[in-house]
């Protein structure tokens, strides 16, 4: 673990995640080397490999018996987690980006927190999500696992909630992308489903419904899984007559499940799959969702009381 003034932790900063400092404040870095004077501070440059960078800084810390950090947005911040529960590190998930959905449900939710959490040594451990083709390679994922049009839907919101608000920008979005998209053929634990989009989370998420935002536990050990059901009839009417009225949770085209595994299979076409945001093909078609329960440790404030129970 880290101790005072950060010594023991080895800090990697991701200056192309757009951090969100204004233009009169200090940068990440400096920041960082001025509130944790004893950490090790690395600024990746550009052409750098990040993910060597982490791995360095994660195999450094092992060596000392530290910690690694890691400020970034959620690509960076999945990255630093994978490799600190490999290596049975504990990490440090210092905000960045443009918005890092990670660090705001750890309650880590300004670098200060982090800092502050480090300096006291407050830590507490969460799940990583895992999605395997058998035999074969495995990705983790910190927030969410998605297929179908979940990711455009999620892109289209954020581009229209500024200007219209977030409901709005929800529905707005969803008809933009069942106007264009299609629904996916697959096969879930075994059964044919046509499908507008499967979300599973790492942890239950909250709200209930259509647009979950967040999570009040890291540890739970359990998938969070909604599926939005293209084969009922006029599933996409029905769809957006459920999210405009409100009553999607009680419409036959949403199905609900919190799962510990989940088998998915590709019969037909070559859907997108994304984890945290980053999307990617499967080239075998077949994935086995599941978590890795208690995976890593991560410096969290004591006083934020969202994982209390």
């Amino acid at each position: 673990m880290s101790g005072p003034g950060g010594a023991g932790l080895y800090i990697v900063v991701n200056p192309s995640s757009g951090l969100s400092w204004s233009a009169d404040s200090p940068d990440a870095g400096e920041y960082l080397r001025t509130a944790l004077p004893k950490a090790d501070v690395t600024v990746a440059r550009q052409g750098q490999d990040l993910a060597e960078l982490l791995e360095e800084a994660a195999r450094r810390a092992k060596e000392h018996g530290g910690a690694l950090g890691a400020c970034g947005g959620d690509g960076t911040i999945n990255a630093a987690t994978e490799i600190a529960a490999r290596l049975g590190v504990p990490l440090a998930v210092f905000p960045g980006g443009t918005f890092n959905h990670f660090a705001v449900d750890l309650g880590n939710q300004s670098m200060e927190d982090v800092v502050g959490a480090v300096q006291a040594g407050e830590a507490v451990v969460a799940d990583l999500g895992r999605a395997r083709v058998p035999g074969g390679p495995e990705q983790v994922f910190l927030n969410t696992f998605s297929l179908g049009v979940y990711s455009e839907l999620v892109g289209a919101r954020e581009k229209l909630e500024e200007r219209i608000g977030k409901w709005p920008a929800l529905v707005v979005g969803l008809a933009g992308v069942l106007a264009k998209g299609s629904p996916v053929h697959v096969s879930v634990n075994g059964r044919p489903k046509r499908l507008w989009l499967l979300f599973a989370g790492n942890g239950i998420y909250h709200p209930a419904g259509f647009a979950p935002t967040y999570r009040t536990q890291l540890d739970d050990g359990l998938l969070d899984v909604r599926a939005v059901d293209a084969g009922t009839p006029l599933a996409r009417t029905r769809l957006l007559l459920a999210v405009l009225t409100g009553t999607l949770h009680n419409s036959r085209v949403l199905t609900t499940a919190q799962v510990r595994a989940l088998r998915l299979e590709v019969l037909h076409g070559d859907p997108q799959f994304s984890y945290d945001g980053e999307v990617t093909r499967v080239a075998s078609g077949r994935l086995v969702l599941d978590k890795v329960t208690r995976a890593v440790t991560l410096y969290r404030p004591a006083e934020k009381d969202q994982w209390l129970r």
